[in-house]
């Protein structure tokens, strides 16, 4: 059984509803986060990404970042302005992307499923990025990035969103990107339903923002043990049906050859595997599309042994236990720094790029994994590759958050 919790949302007048919306703070670095919010100071990269204020080279860790962001956010609070909901409310968020259409609700979810698996994980996170949104999260007293969940398809839900979809919405915009987001509040006369409906759920499951799961955890620990329950106990997040997820593949680029020359590499792997050439996006599963000295090629890597488990018939682990590690000596990718991981929504003329101009020797462009790979992984308590995924179109920080005090 799966709860959703309805809370009360701190959102921006409709009106400056797109110019307060940002980017998820992990998929930008510093100086693509500055960029993005320059000429705009109601940008809530100003509050997820604090740093962008502060002289550059800033430890992005510093006390003053977080100082930083606690000062930007009440200030952002009377400026756009922000506003807290009387009462508490779920909320039905429509993202829009070149004719991908997707719609989820968005709410608070229990920590307590988190804890227990109701809640579903695939990946593995870092100590340190914890320790950032945990203090982020604690600084501001409030939860800012939706995590993004999945569920297997319920129609009592569907029913309840289209029904709540067809009242005029509370936001409608299309971003920079032209992505467009679309938000409605749900009727409190359709809110036990909604509630009851995700209680047929028997799982959700993190698509993207593992670290924000992680760290609201890590603040209830913290809170709970100071004060007892309280709206710590839950974490925000959009959760949509995964017949409408949009999962891209998350490529690989490799600095340089290590001992191969592009033809001693070519033709070690004509040894071992089915190469040809052409095309740039791999046609099914199992196949790899390498960019190598100025073409394009497709690696066939066979069908997977049956003893191996969910995760390791994985076409990305496969490519890092055939190819990457043996050929290129390619170790840790969670440390290695000759491979760097270049998501799906860039498209195949990034790979390209970086192999031309040198700043790339070879690139390996992915078949996307499935969201019932996904699940299957999740059920069976597996981890997923590092960068196995690519959830496209994102969802925007500072259309609503969630206040812990």
């Amino acid at each position: 059984m799966s709860t959703v919790v309805p809370f009360r949302a701190l959102r921006p007048a409709p009106e400056v509803a797109s110019r307060v919306a940002a980017v998820p703070y992990d998929v930008v670095n510093v100086e693509e986060a500055r960029a993005l919010a320059n000429g705009n100071p109601l940008s809530f990269l100003r509050v997820s990404r604090a740093e962008i204020d502060l002289p550059a080279g800033t430890d992005p860790y510093a006390d003053a970042v977080y100082g930083r962001a606690v000062t930007n956010f009440e200030a952002l609070k009377t400026a756009a302005p922000m506003a807290l909901e009387d009462e508490p409310s779920l909320y039905v968020y429509r993202l829009e992307m070149a004719g991908h259409v997707q719609t989820g609700v968005a709410g608070c979810f229990l920590l307590d499923d988190y804890d227990g698996d109701t809640i579903k994980k695939h990946e593995r996170t870092r100590r340190d990025k914890e320790d950032d949104r945990t203090r982020h999260i604690l600084e501001l007293r409030a939860q800012t990035g939706p995590v993004f969940l999945t569920y297997p398809v319920s129609g009592a839900i569907d029913e309840v969103v289209r029904c709540v979809t067809t009242d005029q919405a509370l936001m409608d915009f299309v971003a920079t990107d032209g992505i467009r987001h679309t938000i409605w509040r749900v009727p409190a006369n359709l809110t036990s339903a909604l509630v009851a409906a995700f209680e047929s759920v028997p799982a959700l499951y993190i698509a993207d923002g593992h670290h924000r799961a992680a760290s609201a955890a890590r603040v209830r620990e913290q809170l709970h043990a100071q004060a007892g329950s309280g709206e710590w106990d839950t974490f925000l997040a959009v959760a949509f049906p995964g017949n409408q997820m949009n999962v891209l593949p998350y490529n690989r680029v490799v600095r340089d050859l290590g001992s191969h020359t592009p033809a001693s590499l070519l033709g070690a792997l004509r040894d071992q595997f089915d190469v040809k050439e052409g095309p740039a996006t791999p046609a099914r599963a199992g196949h790899v599309s390498m960019f190598l000295d100025g073409r394009w090629y497709t690696i066939d890597l066979g069908e997977a042994p049956a003893d191996l488990s969910a995760d390791e018939r994985l076409d990305v682990s496969r490519l890092q236990a055939l190819v990457l590690t043996p050929l290129l000596g390619i170790g840790d990718v969670r440390s290695d720094k000759r491979i760097d991981f270049i998501g799906g929504a860039r498209g195949t003329a990034a790979l390209e790029s970086m192999v031309n101009s040198g700043t790339a020797a070879v690139a390996f462009s992915m078949y996307p994994v499935s969201v019932a790979d996904l699940m299957r992984i999740s059920d069976a308590g597996g981890i997923m590759p590092p960068k196995s995924t690519w959830f496209e179109p994102k969802l925007r920080d500072g259309l609503l958050s969630h206040v812990i005090d």
